[in-house]
C-alpha cells in the first residue's frame, strides 16, 4: 500500500467558506524571542494560501518548544504570527491563549479568508468546537501521538493533509515501498544507538551504507582502528561489529571514513588531516578527510536513489565542516533522488550554501519522524488521518 493511500488532501477537502483547524509545526528555533530560521513557517505557506484563497476562516496551532508548567512567555507563538503575517501581508489574529473563551471568540468571530494563529498547544478535545475540517501540515510532529496530532482528527469527519505532508509522505514513501535502485543511505551523527532500527530496516532495502560523523569512530575502532580521544560508543562496539556481519551477509557494502580531521578538541581553530587508522592518542576525530569525501562522492556517482540523515562532523564549527559539505555538494550533483532527513542534516544542506537544497530531491522538515517512517513504523498522525469511519 502506498503511504498517501486513504488520505484526503487539502485539495480534495470540501473546505469552502469553512473553519479550518490547521496543525502546522513552527516548532522554529529562536535566540531571544527572535525567529532564526523561518524555514517551517515558509513550507506551510502553500497549505495556507490555498485555504485563504478558498474562503476559508483559518485557525492555525503549532506547538512551540517543552513548556514545563502553564505558559511560558519565552515559548510563545507570537514571533511566528508576526513572521506569518509579514510573508502573507495579512493580518494574523492571536489570541491569548488557545482555549477558552478569548480563543473562542477570536475563532468565532472570524470572516471568511481571515486568520488566527491560537498559542502555544500541547492539548485538544476542546478545539474540536472551533472547526469544521481538520487538515495536518505538521510532518515534524507526526511520529508523535499528541493530541493536536493524533486524538482531535479522529473527532472530525472531514480530514487530511496538506501540501507539505503531503510532499513529506510521497518522497519518503517512495524510499520505504520502491525505491530506485541501486539504493545509498549515508548515515552520520553522534551515535550509532541513535541509528540501530533504521540501520536493521535499510539493510533489507539499500545496496550500500555510508557512515560518517562520530558514529562512524564507534564502527572503525571495531575493525580495530585505534582512534584516540574520538568519541566513542565503548559499549556499542560488539553491536558495530553485528552490523558490518550483517551487511556482509546482505550482500551491503559499508563505505567508512578513510581519513578524518582531527583536533585537541571541539574549540579547537583548526585541525589536520591523517589517516583513519593513525589517529594520535591526544586527538579526536571531528570530520571526514578529503579522501573519504572523493570516495564518497565517486560512489554516489552511479546511485539512482539516496537518504541522508546525520552530519558527517562537527560542521557547525567551520573548521570541520568541509566533510559535511563537500557530501551536500557530491549529492546535489549526483543525479540521484535525494531524500534528506531533516534535523541536524536539513540544517547542513542549509548551510552548505550555493543554493544546494533547491538540487536535493527531498529536503524533510522533521528529523525524528522521517527516521521512523524509513523504519518502516506507522506514524500515529499519519494513520490517523486515513479515511475510515470517524472515531
Amino acid at each position: 500500500m502506498a503511504y498517501l493511500d486513504g488520505i484526503k488532501s487539502i485539495r480534495d477537502l470540501p473546505i469552502e467558506n469553512k473553519r479550518v483547524f490547521l496543525r502546522v509545526d513552527f516548532n522554529v528555533p529562536m535566540k531571544d524571542g527572535v525567529i532564526t530560521d523561518d524555514a517551517r513557517i515558509r513550507e506551510a505557506l502553500p497549505t495556507i494560501k490555498n485555504a485563504l484563497e478558498r474562503g476559508v476562516r483559518l485557525i492555525i496551532a503549532s506547538h512551540l518548544g517543552r513548556p514545563k508548567k502553564g505558559p511560558d512567555p519565552a515559548l510563545s507563538l507570537a514571533p511566528c504570527g508576526e513572521r506569518l503575517a509579514e510573508l502573507l501581508n495579512l493580518d494574523v489574529k492571536m489570541p491569548e491563549d488557545c482555549v477558552g473563551d478569548a480563543a473562542k471568540k477570536v475563532v468565532f468571530d472570524l470572516r471568511d479568508g481571515q486568520i488566527c494563529l491560537l498559542e502555544n498547544l500541547r492539548f485538544a478535545r476542546q478545539l474540536k468546537a472551533f472547526a469544521d475540517v481538520y487538515v495536518d501540515d505538521a510532518f515534524g510532529a507526526v511520529h508523535r501521538a499528541h493530541a493536536s496530532v493524533h486524538a482531535l482528527p479522529m473527532l472530525f469527519e472531514q480530514r487530511g493533509c496538506g501540501f507539505l505532508l503531503e510532499k513529506e509522505i510521497d518522497a519518503l514513501g517512495k524510499l520505504v515501498t520502491a525505491p530506485e535502485k541501486p539504493y545509498l543511505a549515508v548515515l552520520g551523527g553522534a551515535k550509532v544507538s541513535d541509528k540501530i532500527d533504521v540501520v536493521e530496516a535499510l539493510l533489507s532495502k539499500v545496496n550500500a551504507l555510508v557512515i560518517g560523523g562520530a558514529m562512524a569512530n564507534t564502527f572503525l575502532a571495531a575493525k580495530g582502528n585505534a582512534m584516540g580521544k574520538s568519541k566513542i560508543e565503548g559499549d556499542k562496539l560488539a553491536l558495530a561489529r553485528s552490523i558490518l556481519d550483517k551487511a556482509r551477509d546482505a550482500k551491503v557494502d559499508v563505505l567508512l571514513p578513510v581519513d578524518v580531521i582531527v583536533a585537541e578538541s571541539l574549540d579547537a581553530a583548526s585541525g589536520k588531516v591523517v589517516d583513519a587508522n593513525a589517529v594520535p592518542d591526544d586527538m579526536m576525530a571531528l570530520d571526514i578527510g578529503p579522501k573519504t569525501v572523493a570516495l564518497f562522492s565517486q560512489r554516489f556517482s552511479g546511485a539512482k536513489t539516496v537518504f541522508w540523515n546525520g552530519p558527517l562532523g562537527l560542521f557547525e564549527r567551520k573548521s570541520f565542516s568541509s566533510g559535511t559539505f563537500g557530501v551536500a555538494r557530491a549529492l546535489a550533483d549526483c543525479g540521484a533522488f535525494v531524500v534528506v532527513g531533516g534535523g541536524d542534516s536539513a540544517a547542513a544542506v542549509n548551510a552548505a550554501g550555493d543554493d544546494i537544497k533547491s538540487k536535493m530531491g527531498h529536503v524533510s522538515t522533521g528529523g525524528g519522524a522521517s527516521l521512523e517512517l524509513i523504519e518502516g513504523k506507522k506514524l500515529p498522525g499519519i494513520e490517523v488521518l486515513r479515511m475510515g469511519e470517524p472515531s
